[in-house]
Formats: structure tokens, sequence, C-alpha cells
């Protein structure tokens, strides 16, 4: 069985993308940092369906810890399940924050930084050593730096960054056969931000090309995709998965 772990898997499309790994016979291992009940209701889901999850805390803000968390998850998953690798990265973990520029406060700023990443850099590289030959990782981007919306400056330019670092993993991993890629959402119906008003729904759902809003399984396939065999001859793209949004 192949294993893989998926950050922020406790809501949104870290759950679904948890789900859909796991009805693809992969065993999932998914964090959650303030959210334990929700985490635990996505494994509780999966058991249900047949398939096998574990569910561990980490806080990407905090880089001084993930040499820890490493230990653990070799450790969880050797004693759960006799694996002693991963053959998928899931960097998905992230929060909203809708101000614009000139109220954002260097703290805000650094959070964001650090979540959207400053996290997944040293959280990829912490991992390297559990990651088998062929290993896949999917980072979480989005449409919002394509089409620039006010108030999300500072998101939207950690994702662009996050964009460029999965081009610098793709060409420095390759060598290992390890692929990676970036999918990047349009407007999907999640929590983040404190999820969306009708008026906003409506707003957006006008603004793409099929006439509504996206949802979190529908980001998942495609993540769970580029995982698989399915998407083995693609590497170092950015796949925008958001119904025509903005074109």
């Amino acid at each position: 069985m192949k294993h893989v772990l998926i950050t922020g898997g406790s809501r949104g499309i870290g759950a679904s993308t948890a789900i859909e790994c796991a009805h693809r016979g992969y065993g999932v291992i998914l964090t959650w940092n303030s959210q334990p009940e929700a985490a635990s209701q996505v494994v509780k889901r999966i058991k249900n369906e047949g398939g096998r999850a574990l569910a561990l805390r980490l806080d990407l803000e905090d880089v001084g810890s993930f040499s820890t968390f490493r230990s653990q998850l070799a450790m969880t998953m050797e004693t759960h399940w006799g694996a002693r690798g991963l053959n998928g990265l899931v960097n998905n973990a992230g929060y909203g924050l809708y101000n614009p520029i000139e109220t954002v406060t260097e703290a805000q700023f650094d959070s964001l930084m650090n979540v959207h990443l400053k996290g997944p850099f040293f959280l990829t590289q912490t991992l390297l050593p559990l990651l088998q030959r062929d290993a896949a990782i999917v980072n979480l981007t989005s449409a919002t730096t394509r089409v620039a919306t006010a108030g999300v400056a500072p998101y939207a330019t950690f994702k662009g960054g996050l964009e460029v670092l999965t081009r610098y993993m793709a060409k420095e991993f390759g060598e290992r056969g390890i692929r990676v890629n970036a999918v990047s959402p349009g407007p999907i119906r999640t929590e983040l931000g404190g999820g969306l008003s009708d008026e906003f729904e409506a707003l957006l759902a006008g603004q793409t090309a099929l006439g509504r809003i996206g949802e979190p399984d529908e980001v998942a396939r495609v993540i769970a995709g580029l995982l698989t065999a399915d998407g083995g001859w693609i590497n170092a793209q950015t796949i925008e998965v958001a119904g025509g949004y903005n074109i």
C-alpha cells in the first residue's frame, strides 16, 4: 500500500483529498492544528468506508518542531501499518486573511508567510528522507496569483512564491524520481477566510465561465490524480482548477 501525508486535512480541500486518496487505496496521514475533532471525524469516515487513516498534530508556523514531527510520523506509520516511508505529500494547510495592504500588520504578514511558504519549504525539506523514490508532491496555491483580488495581497504573494518553489523542487528532486506539481484552486466552497456569503458566492459564480463556484471534491480529484500514475508524466506544473475563473 502507498501512503500520503496531507497537511490541513481536517476540513475543506484537505479533508476531501484525504477521503479521495483513501478511496484510491492510499493509507492517509492527515494533520491538524486547531481542530482535533474535525480531524477525527475525517479519520472515522475513512475507516468506516474501509480505508486506513491517522491524524497527527502539526503547527506549520513552528519550523523547530518539524524534526520531532518527522520522528513521530515515522514511528506512527511503522507501528500502525508497518510502513517505512511516504509515497505522497500534499502541502495544503493554510488560512485566509482579507485585509487591504494598508491595514496588514507585520505579525499578520509573518504568520501568512510562515504557513503558506516557509512552512511548506522546511516541512518538505524535513520529510525528504521519508519520501520514497518516485513519490509525488502537490503544493496548494491559488488562482489569486493570477487574478488580483483586493484584500488578499499577502496570501496571494506567498502562494505565488509557492508556485515558484514548486518548479525548483521539481528540478532538484527529479534525480530521485520525485515529481512536484501545484494545484491552484479558484473560488471553492470551503471555510477558508470564514466561508463565502451568498452575495459573494453569486459574484464569484458570475465571474466563472461555468457559472458557479467549485466544490472541494472537484479539487481533491485533481490532487489525487497527480499523486497517482495518472499524473506520472506531469511535473513542475501549476494546474488551475477554477471552472474558467476570470478568463
